[in-house]
């Protein structure tokens, strides 16, 4: 930022401050004449020789950024005198909460419809015969948008008619062999 003494104007603390801006004037580069809000609010909150203490203490690359924060919470206190920018903070961390638990709720509608697409005949596992494969009841298959609820009438029945793991090919299930 260009000194105010170019312009022949003060900058805007001294300005406000009604004094002489001379040329080495700590606030004229962060407190431009465009701007008198800036230094008012600054100026009402922390008062201006704190401000020039700060400043003072500061290296010079570090500055601008400690003058960008004060002028932020100068200016969220005086919206805000009681929370200052600490309720901008909280408003907008109950606002991504919110958001996040909608892009759950988002994601979780996705999965239910991405598990409704799913194929609902089972592939054919390798060594079995493809005769041996029956296609599932349409009884069993889902309506779209609802969680998977067994047949009212019957057992679920397996696509297989016998699994490897069987001794009788022919039980269709049980699971009572011996291995």
């Amino acid at each position: 930022m260009a000194s105010s003494s170019s312009y022949n104007s003060p900058c805007a603390a001294c300005k406000f401050l009604r004094r002489k801006c001379m040329p080495g004037c700590i606030f004229a580069p962060y407190f431009p004449p465009e701007e008198p809000q800036k230094f008012a609010n600054v100026h009402k909150i922390f008062g201006a020789s704190n401000v020039t203490k700060m400043l003072n203490e500061l290296l010079p690359h570090q500055r601008e950024d400690a003058v960008n924060s004060l002028a932020y919470e100068a200016e969220a206190r005086v919206r805000d005198p009681v929370y200052g920018c600490v309720g901008a903070i909280s408003f907008l961390q109950r606002q991504v909460q919110r958001l996040q638990k909608e892009l759950d709720a988002a994601n979780a509608d996705l999965m239910r419809y991405a598990c409704n697409e799913i194929p609902t005949a089972l592939p054919v596992p390798p060594g079995m015969a493809a005769t041996s494969v029956q296609p599932m009841a349409a009884s069993h298959q889902r309506p779209v948008g609802s969680f998977y609820q067994p047949p009212a009438t019957g057992g679920f029945s397996l696509p297989y008619n016998s699994l490897p793991w069987n001794d009788n090919p022919s039980a269709g299930g049980g699971g009572e062999g011996g291995i």
